[in-house]
């Protein structure tokens, strides 16, 4: 009754304690190392199930591999003290650790696969989530861009049409009553103007993709527009004009236009001179105004000259900044022989790059090139995902070498302490084996030469004591072999006594059973 107590607390401990378990469920299997009959029991069963569940639900290495160690150490030490037969060692060396040690690793498979479906599901949930990220940000992306060409494009447009009208107020053929309305005009532009930089810069959360399509429009239309309006330009190209580039002549459009662009709005009147350089493998814009209107009249100077790239007038500044940043290039922006100039060098074949993130506290009016290394831009533009991913994938391979190495280096130490042995032992009950038959033949008187071909290769070394203490006939020895070659059971034991070269006595020491 009270193994089968025994069994049960251990199955319920195998829940929250499946070390504790496995060792009641040991004890179990120590008792028959008690019994005379055989060490074997049906508890090793119960033995094998509870060490997979240690396998299963624990997820340390160390705690059940000790637990296994002290399993087979309260085994053998048991065996020691019980001086127990040579069948019982090797039960102990071969059964038991076969049932402690194949079962758990069976267990740790199961939990390490349960472990990878897991985390493939999560994997999976977590790549889902970066896809809608990744959405999200080429949405944001999207509206960026969409926000830096309303302020490029519609800026540019309504800075002309402020300029057009603040001429039309100046004309001496207006009415005093249409000069007012004129007036009003190009105050409400500018207004409007100021408004559309609010809203560009409420909606420029994020840098601008180096991907937008080049203009259909062309530097030269632009400056035919610029001079149509009543803007003083003076232009010219230089060098042999490379190869067309869809993103060095975006490039270039863009940065004329918002030269243009900052002229007119805070130098009207200015003179504006344009120079674009082509070399071998770099294209160079150079635009610079004269700072001064030819004609001083209030109106004319009315809106008072800003450094662009300053706090809340300088979108389109930051977008040719990304923009040139993504082709390799530099910008140069900044006060120039009382004007203002912007100067920008485009290689002709450098790759796109990621565009850095400006920084709040950078000084705009410094020559501007890249900054920040790949890694980071990657780390950026992927919001992390790719240094996540390479953390759990050493997180499995470290798992996956743990697991491993502990299919393989468990049995192999184990082999390695308990093979030897059990060999030998299993050598030695094997080879001393006496077939029934063989006995029967043998007669007293017979020399030992005699039924030597009878005999086994060598007598069992290890009889029980109580054989050894039987009674034999006086100025004898005796040799002692086993009935049966099983490794598991005990054997009846066959005494030979011999005299000189004689057999003079032979019995049957029967094996005990309880």
């Amino acid at each position: 009754m009270l193994p089968i107590l025994l069994l049960a607390v251990a199955v319920l401990l195998s829940g929250r304690r499946p070390g504790a378990a496995v060792f009641l469920a040991n004890a179990l299997c120590a008792l028959g190392l008690t019994g005379t009959a055989s060490p074997a029991n049906a508890y090793v069963l119960a033995l094998a199930g509870l060490s997979c569940l240690l396998g299963a639900r624990t997820a340390e290495d160390r705690t059940p591999l000790l637990v296994l160690a002290g399993c087979l150490a309260v085994d053998l030490a048991l065996c020691a003290v019980l001086r127990a037969p040579a069948v019982w060692w090797f039960y102990t060396m071969t059964v038991l650790p076969a049932a402690l040690l194949l079962p758990w690793l069976a267990g740790r498979y199961w939990r390490g696969r349960r472990e990878l479906v897991r985390g493939g599901w999560q994997l999976a949930r977590s790549l889902e989530e970066q896809q809608h990220l990744v959405a999200e940000r080429a949405r944001l992306t999207e509206r960026a861009d969409i926000a830096a060409d309303m302020h490029d494009s519609l800026g540019h447009v309504l800075s002309l049409v402020a300029l057009r009208a603040g001429a039309l107020e100046l004309s001496p053929t207006l009415a005093p009553e249409d000069r007012a309305d004129v007036a009003e005009l190009r105050r409400t532009i500018s207004d409007a103007v100021d408004q559309l930089r609010e809203t560009v810069t409420v909606l420029r959360d994020e840098p601008r993709s180096a991907g937008d399509p080049p203009a259909a429009d062309t530097v030269e239309a632009l400056l035919g527009r610029a001079v149509a309006s009543g803007v003083r330009v003076r232009w010219e190209r230089e060098g042999p004009v490379p190869p067309p580039s869809s993103l060095i002549e975006r490039a270039v459009y863009r940065l004329v236009r918002e030269a243009l662009t900052n002229a007119t709005k805070h130098a009207p009147g200015s003179t504006v001179r344009v120079t674009i350089t082509h070399d071998t493998d770099h294209t160079r814009v150079r635009v610079v105004d004269s700072g001064t209107p030819e004609d001083d009249s209030p109106d004319a100077g009315s809106a008072d000259r800003g450094l662009p790239g300053t706090a809340g007038s300088n979108s389109g500044l930051a977008g040719l900044r990304e923009r040139v940043t993504v082709l390799g290039g530099t910008l140069w922006t900044g006060p120039y022989e009382g004007g203002f100039l912007v100067s920008a060098t485009l290689p002709h074949h450098t790759a796109p790059q990621a565009a850095p993130r400006h920084r709040p506290d950078e000084d705009t009016f410094q020559p501007w090139s890249p900054r920040g290394t790949t890694s980071a831009r990657a780390e950026d533009a992927t919001g992390g995902a790719a240094p996540e991913a390479a953390r759990r994938l050493r997180h499995v391979q470290r798992s996956a070498r743990r697991r491993f190495a502990a299919v393989f280096a468990a049995p192999a130490l184990a082999a390695v302490v308990f093979l030897p042995a059990a060999a030998y032992l299993a050598h030695q009950l094997t080879t001393s084996v006496l077939p029934p038959s063989h006995y029967e033949e043998m007669r007293v008187g017979r020399s030992r030469a005699d039924v030597a071909h009878l005999l086994p290769p060598q007598p069992f070394p290890y009889p029980p004591d109580e054989a050894r203490a039987a009674p034999r006939p006086p100025g004898t020895s005796c040799d002692f072999y086993r009935s049966s070659g099983s490794l598991l059971d005990q054997a009846d034991l066959y005494r030979l006594c011999y005299s000189g070269p004689r057999l003079v006595a032979k019995d049957t020491l029967p094996a005990r059973t309880g």
